[in-house]
């Protein structure tokens, strides 16, 4: 009797098993046959980053050389499409997949700005927060730390911020000022010379700030943040029109 139980458990087992099989086997059949019929492009837009919008990865889809609509959706080069989307460099990454009701569904996320590359012999470009340059966009501008002087040609051409030691450099920079919010809301504009040297432009006071190259940038600024809390309240806001925090132990005001 205990058997006879137990070989009935293990025949339902196993057609549970075939039947589960099936219905996979024929829901994949079924999904396999869908023909596209709708693109539905998410944005993931959370830190308001608007150089592109659905309109442009719609382009960027239809130039592809896939025809979407109308097609079986197991028979596009997904992994074709996501590539065409992430060669734009406001993209930072690209998903599609279909789903049963002849979807396909895009969903995108898009690089965040963190600084401005000014110049006056071409287009400006973006700092991504992953280091990437960008183009701009007629759709939007972001107000952000702004980068000029003799560094910015070369870092547009570079492409990638982490692809050259300047670009490093400059991005540890730019991640310390963004990180606080007293140097975010104070430093409008670094300029740099011919030789990596840094000014900077304050947002609030009115002194112009020599820095340096970007070496020991966080003791700089702490030199700096002396300066600002302790000497400018008792000599005068106006006082001086540059400080210098080049130099080892020194914080040099004029």
């Amino acid at each position: 009797m205990k058997w006879s139980l137990k070989i009935r458990t293990e025949v339902k087992i196993v057609v549970a098993l075939v039947g589960v099989s099936l219905l996979i086997a024929f829901g994949e059949r079924k999904q396999n046959g869908i023909v596209c019929s709708n693109i539905v492009i998410e944005l993931e837009n959370a830190h308001e980053n608007h150089f592109i919008d659905e309109a442009d990865v719609l382009n960027i889809l239809e130039n592809s050389g896939q025809s979407i609509i109308g097609t079986s959706i197991d028979r596009l080069n997904l992994n074709i499409l996501e590539s065409q989307l992430k060669s734009d460099k406001h993209i930072l990454d690209a998903e599609l997949y279909g789903d049963v009701k002849g979807n396909l569904m895009v969903n995108v996320d898009l690089r965040r700005p963190i600084a401005r590359l000014v110049r006056n012999d071409g287009p400006d470009a973006y700092i991504a927060e992953d280091g990437v340059v960008m183009s701009m966009s007629d759709k939007f501008s972001s107000r952000v730390l702004l980068i000029t002087g003799a560094i910015v040609k070369p870092l547009i051409e570079a492409g990638d911020l982490y692809a050259t030691e300047d670009g490093i450099k400059l991005m540890e920079m730019i991640h310390f000022i963004n990180e606080d919010e007293f140097w975010k809301a104070q430093i409008a504009q670094v300029d740099f010379d011919s030789k990596g040297k840094a000014e900077i432009y304050p947002q609030m006071t009115g002194q112009l700030v020599e820095f340096g190259r970007l070496e020991d940038i966080e003791v700089k600024f702490k030199k700096l943040l002396i300066f600002y809390k302790e000497i400018l309240p008792q000599r005068g806001w106006t006082k001086y029109d540059r400080v210098n925090v080049e130099f080892e132990g020194q914080v040099i005001a004029e």
